[in-house]
C-alpha cells in the first residue's frame, strides 16, 4: 500500500479545503493517506512517504507563504529526488506564476510531478473540490 502525505498551509481556508479533498481522493485510491497542517510535519518525515502532495496558496507577489511553509518546503526539498510529488493551492490574483515557479523548483530538485499542479481561484466550488479529489486519486494510483 502506498503511503501519501498531504501537507498544506492555508490562510483563509481555501487551500485547506483543497487539501481535504486531495486527501479524500488519495484514500479512495486505496493509499494510506495522512493530512498534515504544515506545523505538524517536519522535513525528516519526508522519507516515510511514497507520495507527498504539498498545498500552499499564492501570497504577496505570487510567492509561497514565507514564515511557515517556505522553511518547511526548503527542509523537505533535498529529500524529494525521485519521489512522486503533487502541488496545489488557491490564489486570488495574478495568473499562477507562483505555481509555475514552484513546479520548476521542485522539478529541478529531481521530484516526479506526474499530475502536474492544480490551482483554483478563490474558494473551491463543488467542481473545484471534485478536481482536487481526482488529483489526489490520480496521484495515489
Amino acid at each position: 500500500m502506498k503511503k501519501m502525505a498531504v501537507v498544506y498551509w492555508s490562510g483563509t481556508g481555501n487551500t485547506e479545503k483543497m487539501a481535504e479533498a486531495v486527501y479524500q481522493g488519495g484514500k479512495s485510491a486505496g493509499a494510506e493517506v495522512i493530512l498534515f497542517n504544515v506545523n505538524n510535519f517536519a522535513g525528516d518525515q519526508t522519507n516515510g512517504f511514497d507520495i507527498i502532495a504539498f498545498g500552499c496558496p499564492s501570497m504577496g507577489d505570487e510567492v509561497l507563504e514565507e514564515t511557515e511553509f517556505q522553511p518547511l518546503y526548503n527542509n523537505c526539498k533535498s529529500k524529494l529526488a525521485g519521489k512522486t510529488v503533487g502541488l496545489f493551492g488557491s490564489y486570488g490574483w495574478g495568473d499562477g506564476e507562483w505555481m509555475r515557479n514552484w513546479e520548476q523548483d521542485i522539478t529541478e530538485a529531481g521530484a516526479l510531478l506526474p499530475q502536474g499542479y492544480l490551482i483554483i481561484n478563490e474558494t473551491p466550488d463543488e467542481e473545484g473540490l471534485e478536481s482536487c479529489r481526482n488529483y489526489g486519486l490520480n496521484l495515489a494510483k
